[in-house]
């Protein structure tokens, strides 16, 4: 049986984290050292997560319960209170995060057992609902797969993994046929087919859309079937905090996970046979980011603690064009996120011109303002540092007033409500932080090193994105995952069950009520200072344009905010079993940000997203992804699993 023993997670060898580098190429001859702890195994990188999972099939026996709260059509929900009030739900399967690839997976797997999915606010506030552009999919017989493919590979900078495009842009168009049966509503030409946009980076016009609330639409259909599934139930208000694993010899297991009730304040603890992360991004380590609040790097940070494999997070996407509330006519109070202007209005004929209007695209790139995002993202940064300017222009006056107004209904009327028509005037726009396009490695099933644990969207590294995501393509690579997920995930749930005491395995978080309302507004406080600050560094050193000098000062700097920071906690009577939601996502956005900066100082060339003026060019010999591994060493309690601290 596997012991109740957490699997500690230390923090990175922050200089040089240990990782993986390969090339890319035939999957059977594509082969790569895998470093970790001194030793080297050859390793198939298309397949490498797969090659070492080995699937536990242990028997367990059932739980006892102790009190039933509700009953769904395939059996009965267990929901266990023990003697100090505290309280265990059991599900087969258990999903953190309620965007589009959640929902998706949680629709399927519902069919085969009872489903929890835990999501951290309202079920509809993802990065999905946020999402305007639309989904990327070979749809016109004048396009094809290759096509698709050639465009992912050129954009990612050629670091993709060729077997997971290959999957992804196969797949596709069945996903989208899917997610219509299900209800999603896509704009149509006056022909009657889908009309497909274009985006920068595409070739062909393939972008499924739904005006520019695309994601808003996909959200709205699914979370309506969601709903009506009396298997599927969804925690809202839920904010997931570790993973509940444990070792046996060299194997991880993932059991379920806890999570604190963001306004009741009670922690939860959830166990299940299989867990799938779909928690999102990690835009908020920077000041400006088009994410929304949650997205935190909470199932990234969760995934690291809980020793599961990290790859690609020096690839931050900057998308080119945000809102620049300050070049509005009337000034919007503070946004918590950056209003998004889709890549689509470039798509569709819109130009960037600098504050003297002046087109400046076409001296950068040849492809101008269709070429890919970290390209266009670069040249705004220059532009604005080479004029001393704080934001740049983009277009899309000189077409059709009716045209402009039906394809982007949302950014008219938001602009408009700030005193800008688009139809009239050049929209202001700067750089934010927008996707990542590293996190939880993950083989072409959505299978980590973690036995028992997926994962899709944002949150995983399948290899799709290599080191720049294309326009479009992380709507569609969370449906193909979300739904290759599933079969194995059903098989483990048919070997598995879950094992009667499992929930005492692991000592439960309390909440810091004890701490008195006086000392924990100064806990939270401080807590939010050092958020901004820790935001502050990453813009300024980690940004668009990076250099060894600055990584490294960013490296120290973090290491000793946090340090500063778990310091005041634990001074105030924080106890490292202690939870609150400011402090849980600080304590991720650390563990976040140092993958960040060690992930980048490990690349010592200029791809994709990642350009440093140290190393400004691409290399042959750096055409490898990152794969950083956990160590013991050095570990906070950021980087440590809750019920894997040190009694204080």
């Amino acid at each position: 049986m596997a012991t109740g023993i957490a699997s500690g997670c230390g923090q990175l060898h922050l200089r040089k984290p240990v990782y993986l580098r390969n090339s890319y190429g035939n999957k059977a001859h594509s082969h790569s050292n895998v470093i970790l702890n001194g030793t080297q195994n050859q390793i198939a990188w298309s397949s490498w997560v797969s090659n070492v999972l080995r699937v536990n099939r242990s028997s367990y026996p059932q739980c006892q319960v102790i009190k039933t709260n509700w009953k769904s059509r395939r059996g009965t929900i267990k929901s266990c209170q023990q003697r100090d009030g505290s309280v265990t739900r059991y599900f087969d399967f258990i999903v953190i995060g309620s965007g589009i690839a959640g929902l998706r997976y949680a629709l399927e797997v519902a069919k085969h057992g009872t489903v929890a999915v835990i999501t951290k606010d309202e079920p509809h506030e993802s990065s999905t609902n946020y999402a305007q552009g639309g989904v990327s999919a070979v749809l016109c017989p004048l396009d094809s797969v290759e096509n698709h493919i050639q465009d992912t590979i050129v954009a990612g900078a050629y670091l993709c993994d060729k077997e997971t495009v290959k999957v992804v842009c196969t797949e596709g168009p069945e996903r989208i046929r899917e997610l219509i049966a299900i209800g999603a509503s896509f704009d149509h030409g006056e022909d009657g087919n889908l009309d497909l946009a274009r985006e920068g980076g595409h070739s062909h016009h393939r972008i499924v859309h739904a005006a520019d609330m695309t994601g808003r639409e996909i959200e709205r259909a699914l979370l309506e079937a969601v709903f009506k599934n009396p298997n599927v139930h969804v925690f809202q208000h839920h904010f997931a905090i570790d993973l509940l694993t444990t070792q046996d010899g060299s194997d991880i297991v993932c059991h379920g996970v806890d999570t604190i009730h963001t306004e009741t304040k009670e922690v939860i603890r959830f166990i299940s046979k299989v867990t799938l992360l779909a928690s999102g991004g990690v835009g908020h380590i920077y000041p400006s980011t088009t994410n929304p609040t949650v997205a935190t790097g909470d199932g990234m940070a969760m995934a690291h603690r809980a020793q599961a494999v990290i790859s690609n997070m020096e690839f931050v996407q900057f998308h080119p064009t945000a809102l620049a509330d300050e070049g509005l006519p009337n000034i919007p109070s503070a946004r918590e996120n950056a209003f998004l202007i889709t890549e689509a209005v470039r798509g569709d004929g819109g130009i960037l011109y600098n504050l003297d209007m002046e087109r400046f695209m076409p001296t950068y790139d040849e492809r101008a303002e269709l070429a890919p995002r970290d390209v266009v993202a670069r040249s705004i940064d220059d532009q604005l540092k080479k004029r001393g300017e704080k934001y740049v222009l983009l277009d899309i006056s000189h077409k059709p007033r009716e045209k402009v107004l039906s394809h982007f209904p949302n950014i008219a009327a938001e602009c408009l409500r700030h005193g800008l028509d688009i139809t009239q005037q050049p929209i202001p726009v700067v750089p934010a932080a927008h996707y990542m396009c590293g996190g939880v490695r993950a083989g072409l099933e959505g299978e980590t090193n973690v036995q028992g644990l997926y994962v899709a969207g944002e949150v995983a590294c399948t290899g799709l994105h290599g080191a720049n995501r294309l326009a479009s393509n992380s709507l569609l690579e969370a449906l193909v995952f979300a739904r290759r997920a599933v079969q194995p995930s059903i098989d483990h749930v048919n070997v598995s069950r879950i094992e009667h005491g499992a929930s005492s395995w692991w000592p439960r978080p309390i909440a810091p009520m004890v701490l008195g309302e006086t000392i924990l507004n100064k806990v939270i406080c401080r807590t939010r200072e050092v958020r901004k600050e820790l935001q502050s560094i990453m813009w300024e050193y980690v940004g668009i344009v990076r250099s060894t000098s600055r990584l490294t000062a960013a490296e120290k700097r973090i290491r000793e905010l946090e340090l500063e920071w778990e310091t005041y906690l634990f001074q105030h009577g924080w106890e490292p079993t202690m939870v609150g939601v400011e402090a849980c996502e600080m304590r991720n956005l650390f563990c976040c940000a140092n993958l960040v900066v060690s992930s980048a100082l490990s690349r010592q060339e200029s791809r994709g997203l990642h350009y440093t003026t140290d190393f400004p060019h691409v290399e042959e010999s750096e055409r490898l992804p990152t794969v950083i591994f956990p160590s013991q060493r050095n570990s906070t309690w950021s980087t440590r699993q809750l019920h894997a601290q040190p009694i204080s």
